[in-house]
């Protein structure tokens, strides 16, 4: 029996707050002093609920989080307030008592999930280390079952595996195993579904409200996605530059904001557009929420309608299994589409269904098993370096993970700055106003240049990983998850500054997501995966409103958030 569960039986005091956060203070030693990230926050979470925490990155949410739990940066303090813990105060404990109560007291799904495994451990290796410190079984079928439970299909073999043979979500999915392994009283969840498709969202989703009921384990929830917080919180805390500035029951609140901010929240969600968009289409009109371009592109008669065909493409990879043998894995199966110049292309699919791999392959990071990848006319297979040099001016890609695609070793502005030197464009001086135009249309300030990635929070990453992508004006842009870290104000401005693009420049999107509702803004067409294959494809009207296959409609049904946010007589 875990210690978790023995608390429970002792009879904790239920009418108590779990956790109670009054008047909390957090600042950051710099170099240039002291700088208040979060100021006078206040949230009390009961046993068995679930709060969601949201706002904008940068708010203050991840930081408040981590100081609950005592994993605050180095040059991180509470400088007042309290944090109290089944009405201990732990705001200033001993790191003893911290790493008492981590694990089966306080359990912890970080944000980023490569930053976050050990790289040279097998993923059975990391979950058992977990459940061996906490006291708990930690044999085969134990770390098994833990990662099945987290959605893991295959888990005895995928124990066996290392982080860098999983993709984004199944990375994030193994977090998630180990977080919940201990069955820990609070469960802080930073961002824990952002890397997942719907479906296995819903699956963890569940799991984590199973636990909730059952066990009476209350969630922490840092989300940035409010179709989420609507469907699965009961109560929602709003921040904004470090300051809790709303908060209440989840559905009263997201249906009648009363902060300016949290309206502004509410309104640049595009899981809680739907409606809106629906209602554009039914009156005939353009909604902005669309994205549609204001004018159609121009593209000279000589140039090929399809910039992009992919032709009977199939990636077979080698898995390593029991006394060294090896078995074959096809990840992308048989797989045919093409790209209209100037439009956008985007391949939805479970995690794991082979929509990164595709993306890879086109960019000419991984060599096809079979099949042809044709761009602009020209097989990129027949490439010789010097083409295949300009060939990655022209196609840029913007990765999952922000933290496993930046240097760490270079601040942001030699990071953006890299592949205009790389490629010979401009001067210094040039270089150096390009970069601050880049940060300028991503809404980072130009100060954050000499800050490294390691300062800055995940959407902070994603977004100069998307400046780094747009410096050298690109034809093509391979977009695996490219929001998915971004917090929803950034997220509608980046989409909009995509859409911008793409109608003054004739530029093409590829657009790898498993976020349906920026599907239904964003893509022209519409590419459904499962398990390797292409089981749906149209344009996306057709695909949103008269889905042909179970696993498409699936895959729609299981879109957070969007009938809660419905007029409750209409919902």
């Amino acid at each position: 029996m875990s210690s978790a569960v023995q608390v429970r039986e002792q009879g904790a005091d239920v009418e108590r707050p779990l956790l109670e956060i009054k008047d909390l203070a957090i600042n950051f030693r710099t170099s240039n002093g002291d700088v208040n990230a979060v100021r006078n926050a206040h949230l009390t979470v009961m046993p068995g609920e679930t709060v969601a925490i949201v706002g904008e990155s940068g708010s203050g949410k991840s930081t408040t989080a981590l100081a609950a739990i005592g994993l605050l940066p180095t040059n991180g303090r509470v400088a007042g307030g309290q944090i109290l813990f089944d009405g201990e105060d732990i705001s200033n404990a001993s790191e003893k008592r911290m790493i008492e109560l981590r694990g089966s007291h306080i359990g912890m799904v970080p944000q980023d999930p490569m930053s976050n495994l050990n790289p040279v451990w097998k993923i059975g290796f990391q979950v058992r280390e977990t459940l061996k410190a906490n006291g708990l079984p930690s044999g085969p079928d134990d770390v098994a079952n833990v990662l099945s439970q987290a959605g893991l299909p295959d888990a005895g073999r995928r124990a066996k595996q290392y982080p860098h043979e999983f993709s984004g979500g199944m990375r994030q999915r193994a977090l998630i195993a180990i977080g919940l392994s201990c069955q820990p009283r609070l469960l802080i969840a930073d961002e824990p579904t952002s890397a997942l498709d719907v479906t296995v969202q819903r699956q963890i989703l569940d799991h984590l409200e199973t636990m909730t009921t059952e066990l009476g384990t209350a969630v922490l929830l840092i989300t940035h996605d409010l179709g989420l917080a609507a469907e699965r919180a009961d109560k929602v805390v709003v921040m904004y530059r470090g300051q809790v500035v709303e908060a209440g029951p989840s559905l009263e609140l997201l249906r009648n904001p009363r902060h300016p901010y949290t309206q502004r929240l509410v309104s640049s969600a595009p899981s809680l557009a739907s409606r809106r968009i629906q209602v554009a289409k039914e009156q005939g009109v353009e909604s902005s929420d669309l994205l549609a371009p204001t004018e159609p592109v121009v593209v000279e008669e000589a140039l090929p309608e399809d910039v992009l065909k992919v032709q009977d493409l199939t990636k077979v990879f080698k898995l390593r299994g029991a006394l060294g043998k090896s078995t074959d894995f096809t990840a992308v199966d048989n797989v045919s589409f093409s790209v209209k110049r100037g439009t956008t292309t985007a391949i939805v699919g479970e995690s794991g269904s082979g929509k990164s791999t595709v993306a890879q392959m086109v960019l000419n990071l991984l060599t096809p098993t079979s099949g042809k990848i044709v761009f602009d006319g020209v097989d990129t297979s027949t490439l010789n370096s010097k083409q295949l040099f300009g060939f990655r001016r022209r196609v840029q890609p913007i990765f999952q993970d922000p933290y496993g695609s930046l240097d760490p070793m270079y601040n942001i502005f030699r990071t953006i700055e890299e592949p205009l030197r790389t490629h010979k464009v401009g001067n210094k001086a040039s270089r150096e106003k390009k970069v601050r135009e880049l940060l300028d249309q991503v809404a980072l300030p130009q100060s954050a240049m000499q800050r490294y990635p390691n300062e800055l929070s995940g959407g902070q990453r994603q977004r100069v990983a998307i400046a780094r992508a747009l410096a050298l004006d690109p034809e093509v842009i391979i977009c695996d998850e490219a929001v998915s870290a971004l917090d929803v104000l950034v997220q509608a401005q980046v989409l909009n500054l995509l859409a911008d693009l793409q109608s003054n420049l004739g530029l093409t999107y590829l657009f790898i997501t498993h976020d349906l509702a920026v599907v239904r803004q964003i893509a022209d067409h519409v590419c459904v995966m499962e398990k390797g294959k292409l089981v749906e494809t149209g344009s996306t009207d057709d695909v949103f409103d008269s889905p042909q296959q179970d696993y498409t409609k699936a895959l729609l049904n299981a879109i957070p958030g969007a009938q809660l946010m419905l007029p409750p007589e209409v919902a």
